[in-house]
């Protein structure tokens, strides 16, 4: 290594002292609330000591203060030795550890960002590292400022795939303020755990004792070129004579008179010395930003008469939202000519992060992009491969993440490709997460009026996009709001209220006009959001319909649109609703020949009305 400034004795004494008070709070915090793990906790109490003691630049009066640094805990678990840190910064009272897990405390058994020194929620292991680079990416840049990232790792969750997936965005950007810590204690849950080699990418790997201040001070403290993965080879348990290095700990706590014993020992080892170990204060170099009001420069331009698909309506809205702030930002995953957000790419190469065929990691990046208001950001890739980041969704959630999705080639409709490529799922995996907005944009119009709202909205949100070109439907001067639908088609004297949304609302309109040959008026719904769902029109337009209601989507039946109007019209008496949607594992076709297979087109509409005025014609 090369030459550093070595910190003086007095510096490595106090260092060796915050590192013994960590074991202790942790141990007294965790034998108070019954569980946590305080052997995790004690193999890192060194790493923790150095890193928030002598490395990071930060006030801790403000733990959200931008130009701090940043530090992610993936190691969840080890939750009461972060809150220990801030114990020993004087940010929390010392007592308030001993409502670790309590249910009104703030202080939860895994970190979440109600606690504000915890910028993303960890647990689900092997995701700290990917917000952890979206905050590099940030850092780096969008904001061009000199705060740093440091995320500390388990050595179990390097056998998680999303950090593969972090490791080698992070090296591919050359995210030189980027620090991963790994935390190599051997033991898991269940026994020894294998390895994930850094040095397989163009990382600076370096392997310390993980419970030498010196070698920590060291290595932390050396100039470098890319980002660094400090490999510290530490015991678990460290500190607890019975559990060091011993199995069937983990996610233990001490009994009550083996931590009494514990922690006087460790108090022993405290040598007194006369200095005190404050953070550094950080450079004060990151702009202020506000992300108030995003809103679009000027109304959508379509013209009636005008086709064009959802998802590329969606590329150039988000474009033109780009034009009108810098802070808005796209990520894409390899699928940026068919998502359209090339279009972004084209006007805003700067704010545009490609993050290849890594999905998971790219929704992890997008949360930390969006850590303390940074960015405005929009993901997007097919419908369908937001799936495989279903985990980290749901921890963006936890998050409390204001993050922008956009999913592409949904449903049945996007024809010859098959499947694999079908988004299906989609809505209901969506409608799932507590904090979604679920947008399902129709025309050009609804398009650009949905990114616009989703820029503006907290919270998860998904904007559903399609793949056929479709006519334009609204006025560019029309107005949308979140849960708010639209009556798209209606005479004085409708039969059936018909809702469709995306390409099926197309085919519902196209019903419409077959049955009226036939003197059988429909009412048509745009329902707009998915999630909110506007439960009042829907409602109230039924009643006008004898509570008669048709649902068409091109999506499973399951958790998708037919089922979030069932849900809304539960209560409601006298009132039926019959669904159109898909029914099968579906297979390649054109897009027309596909709808009518699965029964979700025009003519199934119109079949469908039929038998609904049959069916009650019948009953009466």
């Amino acid at each position: 290594m090369e030459e550093y400034h070595k910190p003086d004795q007095q510096t490595v004494q106090a260092l060796r002292n915050i590192a013994t008070r960590l074991r202790i709070n942790s141990i007294k915090a965790t034998t108070a609330a019954g569980s946590g793990h305080p052997t995790s906790c004690c193999s890192v109490a060194e790493i923790m000591s150095v890193l928030f003691f002598h490395t990071m630049k930060y006030r801790p009066e403000d733990p959200r203060n931008p130009n701090n640094d940043r530090f992610i805990l993936s190691k969840g678990h080890a939750a009461p030795v972060l809150y220990a840190v801030w114990a020993e910064t004087g940010y929390l009272k010392e007592n308030e550890l001993f409502n670790l897990r309590k249910v009104d405390s703030i202080l939860e058994g895994h970190p979440v960002p109600k606690q504000q020194f915890v910028d993303v929620a960890t647990g689900s292991l092997g995701q700290g590292l990917g917000a952890a680079c979206g905050m590099a990416y940030t850092g780096k840049y969008f904001d061009k400022a000199s705060y740093r990232v440091f995320c500390l790792l388990g050595d179990g969750e390097l056998s998680e795939g999303s950090v593969w997936e972090a490791m080698a965005f992070a090296s591919y950007y050359q995210l030189d303020n980027l620090v991963a810590v790994l935390d190599i204690n051997r033991l898991g849950q269940m026994g020894g755990l294998p390895l994930c080699p850094f040095n397989n990418y163009i990382w600076h790997a370096v392997i310390v004792d993980g419970h030498s201040v010196e070698e920590l001070c060291k290595v932390l403290n050396q100039p470098r070129h890319q980002p660094l993965a400090i490999i510290a080879k530490t015991i678990k348990g460290k500190g607890i004579p019975a559990a060091e290095d011993k199995m069937g700990w983990h996610g233990k706590s001490l009994p009550k008179d083996m931590a009494e014993s514990v922690i006087k020992e460790l108090q022993s080892r405290i040598i007194s010395c006369n200095k005190r170990l404050y953070p550094a204060p950080p450079s004060e170099d990151a702009s202020p930003v506000s992300l108030r009001n995003i809103r679009m420069p000027s109304a959508p331009s379509y013209k009636p008469g005008d086709k064009i698909a959802t998802r590329k309506a969606y590329g150039m809205a988000l474009a033109k939202l780009g034009r009108y702030n810098e802070h808005v930002v796209a990520l894409d995953g390899d699928t940026k000519n068919s998502t359209f957000s090339e279009l972004f790419k084209n006007e805003h190469p700067n704010r545009y992060v490609e993050c290849y065929i890594a999905e998971q990691n790219m929704v992890s990046v997008a949360i930390g992009c969006a850590v303390r208001d940074r960015n405005v950001v929009f993901a997007s890739t097919f419908a369908t491969f937001f799936a495989r980041a279903y985990d980290q969704l749901r921890m963006a959630a936890i998050s409390e993440s204001n993050i922008n999705l956009c999913g592409s080639h949904c449903g049945v409709s996007i024809g010859e490709d098959g499947p694999s490529q079908m988004g299906l799922e989609d809505l209901a995996i969506f409608r799932a997460i507590p904090t979604a907005t679920v947008f399902y944009p129709s025309d050009g119009v609804s398009t650009e009026k949905a990114v616009e709202l989703a820029a503006n909205t907290k919270g998860l949100c998904f904007i559903r996009t399609s793949r056929p070109e479709n006519n334009i439907i609204y006025n560019c001067n029309e107005d949308f709001h979140v849960g708010q639908a639209k009556v798209v088609y209606k005479t004085n004297d409708d039969h059936v209220t018909v809702i469709g949304a995306g390409v099926t609302l197309h085919e519902a309109l196209g019903a419409a006009e077959q049955l009226k040959k036939e003197r059988i008026n429909i009412r048509v719904i745009d329902p707009f959001t998915i999630k909110p769902l506007d439960s009042k029109t829907i409602i109230d337009n039924a009643r006008s319909t004898r509570g008669r209601i048709i649902t068409v989507e091109d999506h499973y039946y399951e958790g998708g649109l037919g089922e979030a109007v069932c849900s809304a019209v539960v209560n409601e008496t006298g009132f039926t609703v019959h669904r159109l949607a898909v029914s099968q594992v579906p297979r390649s076709g054109k897009p027309q020949e596909l709808l009518r297979l699965f029964g979700i087109d025009r003519d199934a509409i119109a079949q469908a009305v039929r038998k609904v005025l049959s069916s009650s014609a019948n009953a009466k």
